[in-house]
């Protein structure tokens, strides 16, 4: 099964190039982030007109004047299942295929977004996977963490500021919520698809900052039940300006 997982950036001119490029590559499982009211409706029509059986987004609370959802799209039908507690509801969505596959996507708020967002997504999330299972399950996408990744396995997250120091307005509380799902999720089975097979000793980025070569790896796709016998990064998309993002691309089989 070819997955892919995007965060399109919110973009609308080049809609139609991000289209082909993803289309091309006939993914059979999609999970997309930062759909704006303007590119969702197209996005679902597009999808639906290329023969994706089940596609399903995120529905938000209108509580944001510029809300950003996630999609998820399946070539055969998928059923949303609820996540409780999650703060912004166009950011998470998880599903569940015909095949028994649940789908959790996300697009964790960032950092500075108030009344800590992006902590409680992560929160959320963690205990809705923590939850024992019998079916495979698959967490991907933009969850905005970490600042930096060591050989050795080690991460710095967000609640640290360059220098590696505990930021004293975000504290160790913060460094819990946002390592939840990077690492916390480890002990309930789940791994890293990317670093599973690629391990740490590469720096690999997947936002970057246009004007000079520095980023951030923000997209991930971690497995329970699930083996990916390749993963990697679409950088190319990336530099073609489709979106600030590399897709991360998967071909996975049952673990």
């Amino acid at each position: 099964m070819l997955f892919v997982s995007w965060n399109l950036a919110g973009r609308v001119r080049v809609l139609d190039e991000q289209a082909a490029a993803l289309l091309g590559i006939a993914p059979d499982l999609i999970c997309l982030q930062e759909l704006t009211p303007t590119t969702l409706p197209r996005w679902g029509a597009l999808l639906r007109e290329a023969g994706y059986a089940g596609v399903e987004h995120a529905p938000g609370d209108g509580a944001r004047a510029r809300p950003l959802s996630v999609l998820t799209a399946s070539r055969e039908p998928q059923r949303r299942v609820p996540v409780a507690g999650v703060p912004w509801a166009e950011r998470v969505l998880a599903s569940r295929l015909v095949n028994g596959l649940e789908v959790v996507n996300v697009h964790s708020p960032t950092s500075p977004k108030p009344d800590e967002a992006k902590l409680r997504t992560h929160l959320a999330v963690h205990a809705h996977l923590a939850r024992s299972a019998d079916h495979p399950r698959l967490l991907s996408g933009d969850l905005n963490t970490p600042r930096r990744e060591f050989p050795d396995g080690s991460v710095w997250t967000f609640a640290r500021d360059r220098y590696g120091r505990i930021r004293a307005d975000r504290g160790e509380r913060w460094e819990h919520a946002e390592l939840a799902l990077i690492r916390g999720l480890e002990e309930y089975g789940f791994r890293d698809a990317f670093r599973e097979l690629h391990g740490f000793a590469s720096r690999e980025i997947s936002w970057g900052w246009q004007r000079w070569s520095g980023g951030y790896r923000l997209d991930h796709l971690i497995l329970a039940g699930l083996a990916a016998g390749e993963c990697h990064y679409e950088h190319s998309w990336r530099e073609r300006g489709l979106s600030d993002h590399s897709a991360l691309l998967a071909r996975l089989a049952a673990g």
